[in-house]
């Protein structure tokens, strides 16, 4: 079983890390020579992630944890998983009614949190990341890993971090996004950036002493240069949008289909289109019940969209509300595979 883990696992990185480098690398061409994108284009890759990896990405989360320990999952399994989305994901939707600017912020703090983690796994299990042997180093990882896609689109672009903000918040009260005002004055910004720029270089540095392995410390060190350019380049619609489908679902995917027997064996034996198949049925029914409950959410908040802008924004705020019960079962599935270790 050992053997077909390492297997799987030398099939699926090149899949894994090198469709994220691309996508990336095609995205910010444009921008650095000087083009300009349609804003409507600029929309594309999130309303793809509806059905393209994105949201798909933590519709197993009801079999992960299960699969995870080892275990068949079973109904009790999968019950106190949807139970848990019932309690946390509803009792966040109903903040979003009751303190829209509190629940926006909320967001960007579990997102931050979620999309670190979901790095500091490709790197550990990966990666083999031997660079990152204490907790403090991979607290710091997640710190900065979950800040490039969170941080710096703010440093780089506050006008379109703030339409993004007024988009979801507008939905239930316009007005609450005055709130927020603070985070976007030219002052809190330098003292954010000098601070997340002390984290960077000091999180980098430690992981360049210890790493008795140079390869997978360069790895690190690229992707967090390069995710740093290319959020500083690309507006933050469309970085955002790439990043989240071809980023971070498809290595949270990755994860998902190393706990799943079946797929792990279809990856030993090098067949990666039987294991993604295989997660493809497994998302399916959520994907589809998600999609319906995002359809019912459009009904019941205040200022149902009406523009392309705004069905984007309702449909981050459903990715939210889904989000805080999926960084429960990764929390757990963090602790089951020791990433924390």
């Amino acid at each position: 079983m050992a053997t077909t883990a390492r297997a799987a696992r030398e099939t699926l990185r090149p899949l894994v890390f090198v469709p994220g480098w691309a996508a990336l690398a095609v995205a910010v061409v444009p921008f650095v020579v000087g083009l300009e994108l349609s804003p409507v284009l600029q929309y594309v890759p999130l309303v793809a992630s509806a059905l393209l990896l994105g949201l798909p990405h933590g519709a197993v989360d009801h079999l992960a944890v299960a699969r995870t320990r080892g275990r068949r999952p079973d109904l009790w399994a999968i019950g106190r998983v949807v139970a848990l989305y019932a309690v946390v994901g509803g009792a966040y939707a109903v903040a979003w009614f009751l303190a829209p600017a509190a629940a926006f912020a909320l967001f960007i703090v579990v997102t931050w949190f979620h999309w670190g983690q979901g790095d500091l796994y490709a790197l550990v299990a990966l990666a083999d990341a031997d660079h990152l042997r204490s907790r403090a180093q991979r607290a710091g990882t997640v710190v900065v890993r979950g800040g490039l896609p969170m941080l710096v689109p703010l440093l780089a672009f506050p006008e379109w971090y703030r339409r993004v903000a007024v988009t979801l918040v507008g939905r239930f009260a316009p007005d609450a996004v005055a709130a927020l005002s603070p985070a976007f004055r030219p002052d809190v910004r330098l003292g954010l950036a000098i601070a997340y720029g002390a984290v960077v270089v000091a999180t980098l540095s430690v992981g360049y002493v210890r790493a008795s392995d140079s390869a997978p410390w360069r790895l690190d060190a690229a992707e967090t240069l390069g995710l740093v350019a290319f959020f500083a380049f690309v507006p933050p619609v469309l970085a955002i949008g790439v990043y989240f489908c071809l980023w971070h679902s498809l290595r949270h995917i990755a994860r998902l289909l190393l706990v799943d027997d079946a797929a792990t064996a279809e990856l030993g034996d090098g067949d990666s289109t039987a294991a993604f198949a295989r997660f493809a049925r497994d998302a399916a029914p959520l994907t589809l019940v998600s999609l319906a409950l995002l359809g019912g959410l459009a009904l019941l908040v205040p200022n149902p969209p009406e523009t392309v802008p705004e069905w984007v924004g309702l449909y981050l705020v459903f990715i939210a509300v889904v989000t805080l019960p999926h960084v429960v079962v990764v929390t757990i599935m963090d602790g089951e595979q020791r990433i924390w270790a």
